[in-house]
């Protein structure tokens, strides 16, 4: 039962981060990244939101840079629109999944064209 409730509380946080993020941050270093997922802890003390960004390991710096000066302001604003007793602790973590894709579906691309 706990965790179909951290399973919710991780989609609400998704979604309302998303939100924020888009709407109330102003940060120019955060204008491409895309959130991909949130885990919770199954206590709910702890988030880990997962995001990505298209560009050099110069733009990722400058978002994880963005992301943890911007951690407090979110929390906030995340406890402002959860009616949750306790919002929880989040960490920023770049989901390194859609580059995996991407390469493997290069590599298989490359494999397709060595056959012809």
């Amino acid at each position: 039962m706990e965790h179909k409730r951290a399973d919710r509380i991780a989609d609400l946080i998704l979604k309302e981060l998303a939100e924020v993020l888009l709407r109330r941050v102003k940060d120019p270093r955060l204008a491409d990244i895309t959130l991909t997922s949130v885990e919770v802890s199954p206590d709910l003390r702890h988030a880990k939101v997962y995001y990505s960004l298209l560009g050099d390991n110069e733009k990722r710096t400058e978002a994880a840079v963005g992301l943890e000066s911007a951690r407090g302001f979110v929390k906030r604003e995340l406890g402002k629109r959860l009616q949750l007793r306790r919002i929880p602790d989040i960490s920023f973590y770049f989901d390194l999944s859609l580059e995996h894709g991407s390469h493997i579906d290069r590599l298989l691309a490359e494999l397709k064209e060595s056959d012809h």
